[in-house]
């Protein structure tokens, strides 16, 4: 990655921080994925499906390959590392690359057996259905791991996982009342209330219900179902998100090809968004400080054993730059900027607004081409790097409370101008993104970012648009 891409990847903790290229394991794996496609004919015909039918890479649906120590060498020198944490059947050795967004590996001591390649679908019994596989699934459902063999031939074994919070690889049955406790969490996160006279009172209904939950499921799983509930909710405010979400679903895929979810936070309740995400197990990750060049920031949080990474986003005055925003409270400001006009015309992310976008990986030219034949256009894109590559589909228009609206030029924060233009014609809501990652490349970058949040500022906006259905 050469200097001016350094700089436009400012992270805060530890200082000049940047996530590696890992140009080398992603190729090791990719060759190990081409030898086991060239002999497993029904594996070739799904990746085949993936590309041509949803836009997607085969290699972004692989959960996990099993090696033999004939690779050892090669994988310790591309980074590989043991990851000592996990469970696996027999005591394999469990490899991961730790910067990086790659499939793990199970090392098998034996030199002889099938190679394996699992994918993961959201829902396993999905797969089987759509693919009229006569199989049953290993585990139960709604456990901690599910896991089918789909197709072996030639010594290629293709299998298909499902995991619910849980790094590992051993199934296990449901304990009494774990079935019933998962069903009603679910039900709890997708009942959810969103709508409040304030959104305090949605911030504190939230963490009542956070709290059942805790305790019937616990925290990784809880995190699980929460997420699920919030994609469900998004893809009911966006269509591109329902078409591409159907065009995975006839291939029993779901969004297990999800990359990050996106929310939009005003100042005032950003510590509670972030509050909330902690006690779901994330952990904080890079933080953004593009007050000075775009007036916003955002902290990236991580949930290890769910494998849910959040991008949440946030106003931020150039005079902010130095603290963390992430547990310091921020005051009201006289004006707003892209991130706090969207809050403010349509609520926060966290309650009746939903997330502003899913990024999910796809190979970015397929699925361009393919949603404009479905009549969805993608916006151009922010970053076009050999490494990662992002773009917005065009925004769904979403109507504006005239209560809203009048609430804001009220306090100045817009002219009547544009406050008649907004209930007369809504504004642009939500999206879905299309992510190419190449070199295993976790991070982002803030310079594009910085570029998409201006283009996408209300204010900005043409009357032209989408509505949301």
């Amino acid at each position: 990655m050469d200097q001016s891409t350094n700089r436009a990847l400012r992270f805060i903790a530890p200082k000049n921080f940047n996530w590696p290229l890992a140009y080398e394991a992603e190729s090791l794996l990719r060759r190990r994925i081409e030898s086991f496609l060239d002999r497993n004919s029904f594996a070739r015909e799904l990746a085949r499906r993936m590309h041509d039918e949803t836009g997607t890479d085969f290699f972004e649906w692989v959960d996990h390959v099993v090696l033999s120590p004939v690779d050892e060498t090669a994988l310790a020198a591309a980074g590989f590392a043991c990851d000592p944490r996990c469970e696996t059947p027999r005591g394999e050795v469990v490899l991961e690359h730790p910067q990086a967004t790659l499939p793990r590996v199970l090392w098998r001591k034996a030199r002889r057996g099938p190679q394996v390649v699992a994918i993961k679908p959201e829902i396993v019994a999905d797969l089987v259905a759509r693919h009229n596989l006569r199989v049953e699934p290993e585990g139960d459902p709604h456990s901690r791991y599910r896991r089918v063999v789909v197709c072996e031939e030639k010594s290629a074994r293709l299998e298909a996982v499902e995991r619910r919070a849980y790094r590992g690889f051993v199934p296990a049955k449901l304990k009494r009342g774990e079935l019933e406790a998962v069903i009603k969490v679910r039900e709890l996160f997708h009942t959810r209330p969103r709508w409040f006279e304030n959104s305090r009172e949605g911030f504190v209904a939230a963490n009542r219900i956070l709290n059942r939950a805790l305790k019937l499921v616990g925290r990784d799983v809880a995190c699980h179902l929460f997420f699920e509930a919030e994609r469900r909710y998004w893809e009911s405010r966006n269509r591109a998100a329902r078409i591409q979400k159907f065009r995975q679903d006839a291939l029993g895929l779901g969004w297990g090809n999800h990359d990050h979810h996106t929310f939009r936070c005003s100042r005032e309740h950003f510590t509670d968004l972030i509050q909330f995400l902690t006690r779901l197990g994330f952990r904080k990750r890079e933080r953004f400080y593009a007050g000075a060049e775009a007036g916003w920031g955002a902290q990236v949080l991580e949930q290890p054993v769910a494998g849910i990474v959040v991008f949440a986003d946030v106003d931020l005055t150039p005079e902010e730059t130095e603290i963390d925003f992430s547990v310091t409270r921020l005051p009201r400001t006289k004006s707003l900027g892209t991130v706090g006009l969207w809050v403010g015309l349509h609520g926060e992310s966290f309650l009746e607004a939903g997330m502003h976008h899913l990024e999910a990986r796809f190979d970015f030219v397929a699925l361009r081409d393919q949603l404009r034949q479905q009549g969805v256009n993608l916006m151009e894109p922010f970053s076009d790097f050999e490494f990662l590559r992002q773009a917005f589909t065009e925004g769904e228009r979403w109507p504006v409370c005239r209560e809203r609206a009048e609430r804001l030029a009220a306090a100045g924060m817009i002219s009547r101008e544009q406050c008649k233009h907004f209930v007369q014609n809504g504004a642009i809501g939500s999206h879905l993104e299309n992510l190419q990652r190449h070199g295993g490349f976790k991070g982002f970058n803030q310079k594009a970012v910085s570029a998409i949040i201006s283009v996408t500022d209300p204010r900005r906006q043409p009357v032209h648009g989408t509505s949301a259905a």
